[in-house]
């Protein structure tokens, strides 16, 4: 989770696209390694839930680290599928 969170902020460097300021903001709470509140989780799990779609873009590509979507890269920022299947696992805990 924390790797690809890492990959999202050099790819959102290199190619200045994909992710918000949360989405940059959640990266480095990632790579910072510390506590994630349960608000977080839900935040996370609300993010992927919305977000899944991104994979069939059209405009660049989905998993490219030469020329990727900005969905990609937002999808990297937020823990990518590492990031998605902790955020389930955690909300199930939640609820």
């Amino acid at each position: 989770m924390a790797a690809n969170a890492e990959r999202g902020l050099t790819l959102r460097e290199k190619f200045d696209r994909g992710g918000t300021e949360v989405g940059v903001n959640r990266a480095k709470q990632i790579t910072g390694g510390g506590a994630i509140s349960d608000a977080d989780v839900k935040s996370m799990h609300s993010y992927f839930a919305r977000h899944k779609i991104d994979k069939d873009t059209k405009a660049h590509s989905w998993g490219d680290d030469n020329d990727p979507s900005a969905g990609y890269i937002a999808w990297l920022l937020w823990g990518g599928d590492e990031g998605k299947d902790w955020a389930e696992r955690q909300r199930a805990k939640i609820d």
